[in-house]
């Protein structure tokens, strides 16, 4: 259990998955709720996000640069990166507004878990962003598979040809060094798998 100190927690014991997951609200999902303006790439002044959270609530109240800096490094998964007093989430964005990605030559194959039940639709439709920004695909089935648990007990993994998707058109985007972003990929290119 955090210690307290008149309701703010000591920078100390700073609780970095918490901090992470409001971050996360703040910088992928609904900016507008902390009066945030993310750019085209999602990027907002540290300072500003800072100062959102602090306003938001009173136990923020002594987080700071340093706290963000850690909170990035502590994470098992790189979701957010600082760079030149800016901050931004790397992926995961349901933003109404599409941030804009440079595209990036993807591996061979890369990964996607998902329900069981969607795999028909899948096969006939290719996947598709949904509710997010871009599909999220893994660069191993083991990414791909922790993913799709959040979706079902028994996931399936599917195979994505995406060094032949790239060379056919479709545009790849790096989200972090585990996990890559499409528009969407196209059935002919998505094949069902067992984890290798």
């Amino acid at each position: 259990m955090l210690k307290k100190r008149q309701g703010i927690l000591m920078i100390n014991e700073r609780n970095f998955s918490e901090i992470s997951r409001i971050v996360s609200h703040a910088l992928r999902h609904e900016p507008w709720v902390y009066e945030l303006a993310l750019d085209s790439e999602g990027w907002v002044q540290v300072e500003t996000l800072l100062l959102a959270l602090r306003t938001e609530q009173q136990k923020w109240a002594n987080l700071c640069a340093n706290d963000l800096v850690e909170m990035i490094g502590q994470s098992g998964k790189k979701r957010h990166e600082i760079r030149d007093g800016r901050i931004r989430a790397l992926y995961g964005h349901s933003v109404p507004e599409k941030l804009r990605n440079t595209p990036a030559e993807p591996p061979a194959a890369l990964y996607h878990g998902t329900a069981p039940e969607t795999v028909v639709k899948i096969k006939e439709e290719g996947l598709k962003s949904m509710d997010r920004q871009y599909v999220h695909l893994s660069i191993d089935t083991e990414m791909a598979l922790q993913v799709g648990r959040r979706k079902s007990l028994r996931p399936v993994i599917l195979k994505v040809t995406a060094l032949s998707a790239w060379r056919a058109g479709v545009k790849f985007y790096t989200g972090n060094d585990r996990i890559w972003l499409a528009d969407m990929v196209p059935a002919v290119f998505v094949t069902a798998c067992t984890a290798e």
